[in-house]
């Protein structure tokens, strides 16, 4: 009789080959997985992609965001006269601006739930306690037992599951337990930037009535060309954050990941409403949490993965 060790193949690119000797399952055959057996052990610690397009890029997002902190707070907010207008607005700026950096930093440094590196090892297959003609996927590039859904990611190198898609922006994979802090970061972005864009309306228009050296402490023309400046950053933010939010939004909805739309892969699992995988991304009953960055939603500790076969 082949050992654990033989009933497992590689696979590539959606591809396997079987180890010689190795019989195969069905489709609806497959093999029950405990979530903590498959839970990568940098879960809880600090997880940082060292990739140099992916840190450009998130630095450079920071920068656009302080950017337009600085034009809304000393352009337009500060040299008002009116000072409840300024108060008000400051801080619903501000507050948003925080929430959108801290969903960021969160989706930045948040294990995206990559899987064992290295663990399709032979000890590991046996406490599988597989039955004869049971197979298990392999991944030739981590060299890990690869779970259903999951898809490995050529920057992190390492796969990911459930993962949507590979965000430079945030320099990180998109995946199960990040995915709500990606979402609300396109959300606050999204809603700094539709601020930011009335604020600069409003600006113009009390301006143009107003005398411009009055209005900014600025001069005129610096004032404008920042104006300018910020309302295009703010078009172009609202505009891609907007697209992203939506997707994503569709994407957790029909419980189908960005590759998986791509690739158009058969649908495997168990299908769930829409409130239910809803609740399975941001973790908790529909409350404020839901809209917390420093809410760490709970994906289902009893959660069990199938291995595709």
């Amino acid at each position: 009789m082949k050992s654990p060790v033989h009933r497992c193949r590689d696979v590539e690119h959606g591809r396997g080959q079987a180890w010689a000797g190795s019989s195969f399952l069905q489709p609806e055959q497959r093999i029950p997985i405990s979530k903590d057996a498959i839970t990568s052990s940098s879960a809880s610690a600090m997880w940082f992609i060292k990739d140099a397009c992916g840190i450009i890029c998130a630095i450079i997002t920071w920068l656009l965001v302080f950017y337009a902190e600085f034009v809304v707070l000393f352009v337009m907010l500060l040299p008002s006269k009116n000072l409840t207008y300024s108060i008000v607005n400051g801080s619903l700026f501000n507050v948003l601006t925080f929430l959108a950096l801290a969903s960021h930093l969160r989706a930045m440094c948040t294990d995206p739930g990559a899987v064992p590196k290295g663990n399709a090892t032979k000890e590991y297959i046996e406490s599988l306690q597989l039955k004869p003609g049971q197979v298990v996927y392999k991944c030739p590039k981590c060299c890990s037992i690869k779970p259903d859904r999951a898809h490995h990611c050529s920057v992190c190198k390492r796969c990911i599951r459930k993962m949507d898609h590979h965000c430079p922006w945030v320099n990180n994979c998109v995946g199960e337990n990040n995915q709500k802090y990606f979402v609300l970061f396109t959300m606050y972005i999204a809603l700094v930037s539709l601020h930011a864009l009335f604020m600069v309306v409003f600006h113009f228009l009390y301006c143009f009535e107003d005398d411009w050296t009055k209005c900014s402490s600025f001069s005129p023309p610096a004032t404008v060309i920042l104006l300018i400046l910020l309302c295009f950053e703010g078009l172009l933010f609202l505009i891609f954050t907007s697209v992203m939010f939506g997707t994503q939004v569709h994407s957790i909805c029909t419980d189908e990941t960005g590759i998986e739309q791509l690739k158009k892969e058969e649908r495997r699992w168990a299908k769930k409403t829409k409130w239910m995988n809803l609740r399975a991304v941001f973790g908790h009953p529909l409350s404020l949490l839901w809209f917390s960055p420093f809410s760490t939603p709970d994906h289902g500790k009893a959660e069990t993965y199938q291995y595709v076969v």
